[in-house]
């Protein structure tokens, strides 16, 4: 595997017409006072503050795999960040939690020798949607799965549209029917845009009474890295 130490990219992003210049980095220390205050601001009470990212935590991201800790930067100003960890994907043994893969936010389940990188959190400051952020940065991360020539992304996708509906469809029904264009989902529907494709329905994902605790895991596969069977 080719060992990489940084990710640093300038691309233009446009709102209304009007370009601006979006540079997406690797976070380091000096930016988790940017980074807890987006936090803050993507994710306002009731959300529980315990559950945002902390100083230590943020730490731990940039220790165990600093090439994974990237940030989307416009006038000097951190509008998004995205944290990602590498691990080993088994087809037969798909079924895990958020808490489960990622050491709770920790990612001391970080593997250095893994053959996936594993999205454990995105987030864009409100101030910034609609400039294509989300999407910027997983191209992001496709770039960093082709440079350490990995199999593929991996990440759990929330079903915000499921919760309502849990007591008409299965989860897998209600996939089936945004993947056939009969219902829509922000989540599912923007990341298939973003070039994923579906894996596999998993329960107890995330306490998300909005998706029911389920999530839709999802992939992007290496086109350089194709075997059969895999």
């Amino acid at each position: 595997m080719n060992k990489i130490e940084t990710y640093n990219k300038s691309v233009y992003v446009f709102r209304d017409g009007q370009p601006k210049l979006l540079h997406i980095r690797n976070y380091t220390s000096s930016d988790i006072e940017q980074l807890i205050n987006l936090q803050r601001e993507c994710f306002p009470p009731p959300y529980p503050a315990d559950l945002l990212w902390n100083r230590e935590q943020l730490l731990l991201h940039i220790e165990r795999f600093p090439t994974g800790a990237l940030c989307a930067e416009i006038d000097g100003q951190i509008v998004g960040s995205l944290t990602a960890m590498m691990t080993t994907f088994d087809p037969n043994h798909m079924s895990h939690s958020w808490a489960e893969m990622t050491d709770d936010g920790n990612i001391g389940t970080h593997e250095k020798n893994g053959d996936t990188l594993y999205v454990v959190d995105i987030s864009v400051s409100p101030s910034a949607r609609g400039l294509g952020l989300g999407k910027q940065m997983l191209q992001a991360t496709y770039e960093l799965v082709v440079a350490l020539k990995l199999q593929r992304l991996l990440g759990g996708g929330r079903m915000p549209g499921y919760g309502a509906v849990q007591h008409e469809v299965s989860p897998e029904h209600y996939v089936d029917d945004v993947l056939h264009g009969k219902r829509r989902d922000p989540v599912i529907g923007f990341l298939l845009h973003c070039g994923r494709t579906p894996v596999a329905v998993l329960p107890d994902y995330l306490d998300d009474e909005e998706s029911g605790n389920y999530a839709l895991l999802m992939e992007w596969r290496n086109p350089f890295l194709q075997t059969s069977g895999t």
